[in-house]
């Protein structure tokens, strides 16, 4: 609480000048842990000094604690400190220095508010750097997450490729098995003919799974290279389906405009699914009607069948129309699915063409 200057140097030595040193440095000890309850015990230590009437260069130990509370406890703390220690200065002045009191007041009290000062700095400082820290790891986690998130997005979309690729692919074989088993005796050439498209059906569903799980692998680097399915293909898929004794009726309006790639490969799965989900519920007599229409603004594709209104089992379940779903939801359209009031099923789907996809 009290405190001398450097100019003017202790006129009282002896064994109580030396106590009052130590007195004033163990406490200095504690200070990092306990920084305001060390300089109220310095504080103390100095108005017994100031009872006693001996000056001491220990008094020094006052700033120290002083610095130590305004660089690691708050500002009111600090403020509450500094009074305590200008407080000193005026009982010191009173009692000590009568002459040139106000240069020793201005000295004394520069002192003070230094300390003050360099402890707040330091105080704002590590916060600062604390902040950059903080705001560091939380960037990291965010990007950590951001990872996490493209990950699954992407995983579930390779998801849906192998649903849709072996789905499609091992329904088509085996319609084509059992029309050979039927065809084997009576017709050995349909029967041969059947095979070897199943056969080539095989070893292309085993190509595109190769190449889906060389980029699930992040092995493959020609994996990206090969192009997607897209409007283009739905004649050869229409075609493959058709040599499996569905009968299609395909019609297709493109447009002037061309589509974008993820559009086409929605299209595209779209109508796989729908074809598949024929040839599985939809029955022996069963024929379909695909039918797609591409404007500026939109496209819109349906496919119906005249097979069992069981068709897909439902309007909402199966993870086949749910990934049609979430193809379409990805480009903000819309897929719609159930029976026909004639008889069959119906699939329809809606995807908004926006004007930047086209440029």
């Amino acid at each position: 609480m009290l405190l001398t200057v450097p100019e003017l140097a202790p006129r009282h030595g002896g064994p109580g000048a030396v106590a009052f040193d130590i007195a004033f440095a163990i406490p200095l000890l504690w200070r990092s842990r306990w920084p305001f309850p060390v300089f109220l015990v310095t504080a103390g230590i100095a108005f017994v000094q100031w009872l006693v009437g001996v000056r001491v260069l220990g008094d020094f130990a006052l700033l120290i604690a002083l610095y130590t509370v305004a660089s690691r406890e708050d500002r009111r703390t600090s403020l509450t400190a500094a009074a305590i220690l200008e407080f000193g200065v005026i009982l010191a002045l009173a009692r000590w220095f009568h002459d040139g009191h106000i240069r020793s007041f201005v000295g004394l009290t520069g002192l003070v508010a230094a300390a003050g000062i360099l402890g707040q700095n330091i105080r704002n400082r590590r916060q600062l750097l604390e902040s950059l820290r903080e705001r560091a790891d939380r960037l990291e986690y965010e990007r950590d997450q951001q990872g996490k998130l493209a990950a699954a997005a992407e995983r579930a979309r390779i998801a849906r490729e192998l649903h849709d690729v072996v789905a499609h692919n091992l329904t088509v074989m085996i319609a084509l098995a059992d029309g050979a088993a039927y065809t084997l005796r009576d017709s050995p050439d349909k029967a041969t003919e059947a095979l070897e498209t199943a056969s080539r059906t095989g070893r292309e569903a085993l190509a595109e799974m190769r190449r889906l799980l060389g980029v699930l692998r992040e092995q493959d680097e020609a994996a990206d290279s090969v192009p997607q399915p897209g409007v283009p293909e739905i004649d050869a898929l229409v075609e493959q389906v058709r040599a499996a004794g569905l009968p299609i009726s395909y019609r297709v309006s493109p447009g002037d405009c061309p589509l974008p790639p993820g559009i086409q490969l929605t299209v595209f799965r779209i109508v796989q699914e729908a074809l598949t989900n024929t040839l599985k519920h939809g029955g022996l007599t069963a024929t379909a009607e695909v039918e797609l229409v591409a404007t500026k603004s939109d496209v819109r594709l349906s496919i119906t069948d005249s097979g069992t209104a069981t068709t897909g089992a439902n309007g909402n379940g199966g993870s086949g129309l749910r990934g049609m779903r979430e193809r379409a939801a990805v480009y903000g359209g819309a897929v719609e699915a159930g029976p026909r009031p004639q008889g069959g099923w119906v699939v329809s789907a809606h995807l908004p063409l926006e004007a930047e996809e086209l440029s």
